[in-house]
């Protein structure tokens, strides 16, 4: 596709073409930077006429070249007259109108973005999280994330632990994360969910079942697709910066720059993070075991050795709205992390002096191009190679305990400190740096074939280089497993809007291979001598795929949407290989999980009642795994006591057969355009179906529900606007949010001392922006009446928190 590329790029940029009409686009804003929404926007003389969306931006095409008077009204703003000159193909012309002083911040109007409607309505089982308020306030994308419907953010611990998403019962490898349609996973752990700010972000997608087409891939769970900020039509320059409970102090920048006679581009953010996460633990989870290896559960204790942080940097430049290019962008990500471990898997036992480092940088090239060559023909390709490294360290001799101290025993009838067995905290010590490789390109090539029908053809190649090393001993470097995964994926989709646009379906086939390479040591024997020899193999697996999507407009804003798919998904290398920095073993038996996924819902709205506003959504689900890739957990027959259970590690395993029914819901209701109040629901029964015990019979634990999973969640959030508080122009916005969490077991066997409890936060938030549009200060309260809450194998997160944030816009600096 690369070269596709190049040829196509040459072909544009040599021909000479000579269009007597154009095209002419632009936004219109108030002086603060604020988007004028459902402006009049008409060219004079001449017919032509439309108005602005949500984000304040027009368009006309098909002009004959000339000069015009663009005129624009609206009640908010006086009205401009502005004359333009169309003497090329695409011209941009943005345009700063003065706000009416009569209705002035008066009122308004809350509308739902037409690209946000369109997506959810197009047949996919799809959620659009807007970051535009949230990323005023100090709120993480994880958080965003876990207060959406059918979202599970499963964390250990505070800012900066591991992390992993369940969507209604599906995780793991099923599970696509993107940037910007590349899996994030490229980009490396210190530049993921933990860590972008919402203020770089333009919108989350989340999708439950079929993915869309530039989303292929080796998923059937659904995806989360992180679509960063992209529009470059006003220049601007974004700070930010907050404080707050436990040490955290966070701060993130974003620029953009764009030249409308060359359309030459450029777009730049970084973000910081710093947080102690030393806040305090008093559940089941943390425990003391003084000198006569007495266990006291639960006890109360702050964490430590639990520093994070990290930096990191995008830079972007390339060209937009140009003959040969819609957007043609390189671009260049840094980062690096420093992570301190505080326990293993579970929080039984506490760690010093084991820590991680990552670093990662990636080079990427992004090109889309409507009309290519031909009308209806589109390209885009995303490449993006990274070079990733995890640095582990581990070599802390001593047993510690939740205050900090050394554990005792008694030896000879005295009090001693206790030594770990290997050396290590979490086993040997070990001193250990694996390096990646990764090259991840992904091409679309779509083409409308008529009026509402259109065909595309994907392409995915990944392929991930691994090197393990081992500082501690480089002798052992002959002894590491030497791997490399490669995997393509090639898919179709036809898409059609037929019942005039009220069907709307989408048809997808896939095929994936993947190869991959191993290189290990084996103990030889030769004339009496031990040597080693390398041995390589090469296994390759291949499977096809298949899914589609239907959405009708029954009535007018009313929609019923459907989905199935049928799909493998292959073990990732992190599964396979395992990551020790997050305590996961390797597991290289791992075969592929097979899903078989029905969404069936409908969506309404939104209606208006006068002041009322009112959308709601459900759906239902049904899902079937088959060998069903997931963290193992403790089977209780298998141990004698609790403490027992306290696990430092875990591994992927293949868990059988699985079957996951359930529900959710969203109603969001509005008030007079200054009340905002969404509840949202899952409910789910993900119940094991079958499959054999370790000795190789029948599992006694047919009908049980999976394990470390919770089911059950519900979410309230409230948000009230108030005008000209304290000063005149000026605008504060109340918070309100609250989660519930049904109590669910971490192991199988259901014990009693295995139950995660019913959990219930509660959230409270204010944001003041001042008159001139510019500055915005926020306070959240986190956990208002310090809940006891936990997460993934009954790790407690953190209780109640207070963080200071302030927000500066610079628009128009050039």
């Amino acid at each position: 596709m690369i070269r596709l590329l190049s040829v196509a790029l040459l072909l544009l940029t040599t021909s000479v073409a000579f269009a007597q009409t154009g095209g002419l686009s632009g936004m219109v804003t108030t002086p603060t930077g604020q988007p004028v929404v459902g402006a009049s926007v008409s060219l004079k003389p001449g017919e032509q006429a439309t108005m602005t969306d949500e984000n304040g931006r027009y368009a006309f095409a098909g002009i004959p070249f000339g000069e015009y008077e663009l005129v624009i009204t609206s009640l908010e703003i006086q009205t401009v007259e502005a004359r333009v000159i169309l003497n090329r193909a695409r011209l941009h012309e943005n345009v700063v109108a003065e706000p009416n002083e009569g209705s002035r911040l008066e009122e308004v109007s809350v509308v739902r973005n037409t690209e946000k409607k369109d997506m959810e309505t197009s047949g996919f089982a799809v959620a659009v999280i807007e970051t535009k308020e949230a990323s005023l306030r100090n709120l993480t994308t994880n958080e965003l994330l876990d207060r959406t419907v059918g979202v599970r953010v499963r964390q250990n611990g505070g800012i900066g632990s591991q992390v992993e998403y369940n969507l209604n019962g599906l995780s793991g490898s099923a599970v696509g994360l993107f940037l910007d349609g590349i899996e994030i996973s490229t980009y490396g752990s210190s530049f993921n969910l933990n860590n972008i700010p919402p203020a770089m972000i333009e919108r989350i997608e989340v999708y439950k079942g079929v993915l869309p087409s530039h989303l292929t891939g080796d998923y059937v769970g659904g995806a989360i697709n992180v679509v960063l900020k992209k529009d470059a039509s006003q220049n601007n320059l974004t700070l930010a910066t907050s404080y707050g409970s436990f040490n955290t102090f966070q701060t993130d920048i974003g620029a953009t720059f764009r030249d409308r006679k060359s359309g030459f581009s450029a777009r730049a953010s970084g973000f910081y993070t710093y947080t102690d996460n030393s806040f305090t633990t008093w559940g089941r989870s943390t425990t003391y075991v003084n000198h006569l290896q007495q266990i006291t559960r639960p006890y109360r204790a702050k964490r430590f050795n639990d520093t994070y942080k990290s930096i990191g940097g995008r830079f972007q430049a390339g060209f937009t709205d140009v003959s040969w290019a819609d957007q043609f962008f390189i671009g260049y990500n840094i980062s690096k992390t420093y992570n301190e471990i505080p326990h293993g898997t579970t929080m039984a036992v506490p760690y010093v002096g084991r820590f991680s480092e990552f670093q990662a940088h990636v080079l990427s090239l992004n090109y889309h191009k409507n009309d290519l060559l031909v009308d209806g023909l589109a390209l885009t390709v995303n490449a993006v190679h990274s070079n990733r490294s995890t640095y582990l360290q581990d070599t802390v001799g001593f047993a510690y305990n939740w205050d900090g101290t050394v554990r005792e025993v008694i030896e000879f009838g005295e009090r001693v400190p206790l030594r770990t067995s290997g050396g290590g905290q979490q086993g040997e010590k070990t001193i250990s740096q694996i390096d990646r490789k990764i090259t991840n390109v992904r091409s679309n090539l779509g083409y409308t074939l008529a009026r509402g029908h259109r065909i595309s053809l994907n392409h995915k190649f990944e392929t991930t280089d691994r090197d393990d090393n081992d500082l501690l001993n480089p002798i052992n470097k002959d002894l590491v497993t030497v791997s490399k995964l490669a995997k393509n994926i090639l898919s179709a989709n036809y898409e059609a809007q037929t019942l005039n646009d009220r069907l709307r379906t989408n048809l997808l086939v896939k095929y994936t291979a993947n190869r991959t390479s191993t290189s290990r040591p084996e103990f030889v024997t030769q004339n009496g001598q031990v040597g080693i020899l390398r041995r390589d193999t090469t296994t390759f697996a291949d499977n096809f795929g298949y899914g589609a999507t239907v959405s009708y407009n029954v009535i007018s804003k009313l929609f019923v949407i459907a989905s199935g798919e049928n799909a493998q998904i292959m073990p990732n290398e992190r599964q396979l290989y395992g990551d020790p920095e997050i305590n996961i073993l390797p597991n290289l038996r791992l075969m592929p999980e097979k899903n078989v996924n029905y969404n069936l819902g409908l969506r309404w709205g939104a209606v208006d009642f006068g002041k009322h506003r009112l959308s709601i959504y459900g759906s239902a689900f049904w899902r079937n795994g088959f060998d069903k890739i997931t963290q193992q957990v403790v089977d209780a027959d298998e141990i004698e006591e609790e403490s027992d259970a306290d696990i430092q590690t875990t591994r992927y395993i293949n868990l059988g057969k699985t079957q996951a029914r359930g529900v959710e819901g969203e109603i969001n209701y509005i008030y007079s355009n200054r009340l905002n109040a969404t509840v949202n629901f899952s409910k789910f029964n993900n119940l094991f179906k079958g499959g054999n015990d370790a000795a190789g019979e029948d599992h006694d634990l047919y009908n049980e529900q999976v394990p470390n999973e919770p089911f059950f969640t519900i979410n309230t959030n409230i948000q009230y606007r108030l005008n000209h508080v304290f000063q005149r122009q000026s605008v504060m916005n109340l918070y309100y949010n609250t989660g519930y969490v049904g109590e669910f077991y971490i192991v199988w066997g259901q014990p009693e001392w295995s139950k995660t409890p019913t959990q219930f936060t509660h959230d409270l938030g204010a944001s003041y922006r001042f008159p001139n549009g510019k500055l915005v200060a926020s306070v959240d309260v986190k956990n208002l009446f310090n809940a006891e809450m936990y997460d993934n194998f009954m790790v407690q997160k953190p209780g109640r928190g207070v963080y200071f944030k302030l927000n500066y816009t610079i628009s128009k600096f050039l």
